[in-house]
């Protein structure tokens, strides 16, 4: 738990004065009756779960139904510049000097477009999924504290990482469902959203590079 630094200086006060005025030996209270210290060791791939809550679904499904028309409008340019450049390249000889010039400038051009709007998509996609991801996120940690503190856990290790020092775990510490089952049992209020293919990142076509000028 995070401790505010007002916290700290209470302690540090608290330490000082106790210091200066050591209380006399007193024995210690003996353990409350059954009481345990956590110690079961579990491991959580926290995206997958993330993305399995019926929130994580809703927001997945909310997410493709907004950039589904970008992505299929990109798609759409992308094949336009292709056609052109077939069109260059299948008659490229027997073009007049003009023709082909204003061929070729018509290709850079909505090529150069087109890669402008597809840096913006994919920024607006990675800020909006941060921003998804991020209160979804907290909403789990909070899910997590509470099923770590209720059943006994010590360390809850996110294995979703590629970076995660973890070379082997057991699926009997994966609690990757369990926590999944928890989060849609304390957030009750999100429906299941209608059966959609998860959404993907935007990856359109690029075209083919322009075909260059001949002599």
């Amino acid at each position: 738990m995070k401790k505010h630094a007002f916290a700290w200086l209470c302690v540090a006060a608290a330490l000082s004065l106790a210091a200066q005025n050591p209380p006399a030996p007193a024995a210690s209270a003996p353990a409350p009756a059954g009481a345990t210290h956590p110690s079961k060791v579990g491991v959580i791939e926290i995206q997958n779960a993330i993305l399995n809550t019926k929130d994580g679904q809703k927001a997945q499904a909310e997410f493709q139904a907004r950039f589904d028309p970008t992505q299929k409008e990109l798609e759409k340019k992308a094949a336009e510049i292709k056609d052109l450049q077939d069109k260059l390249q299948r008659g490229g000889a027997a073009m007049a000097d003009a023709a082909k010039q204003d061929l070729q400038r018509s290709i850079e051009s909505k090529t150069k477009s087109y890669n402008r709007e597809v840096e913006d998509a994919r920024a607006e996609m990675q800020q909006e999924q941060q921003k998804v991801l991020q209160d979804l996120e907290g909403r789990m940690e909070q899910v997590i504290d509470k099923y770590a503190q209720t059943n006994g856990y010590a360390v809850i290790i996110d294995v979703s990482n590629p970076q995660t020092p973890v070379m082997y775990a057991s699926s009997q510490v994966n609690i990757t469902k369990d926590i999944v089952d928890a989060y849609d049992k304390m957030n009750p209020s999100s429906a299941p959203a209608a059966p959609k293919p998860a959404a993907t990142p935007l990856a359109p076509p690029k075209p083919a590079a322009t075909p260059k000028k001949q002599p």
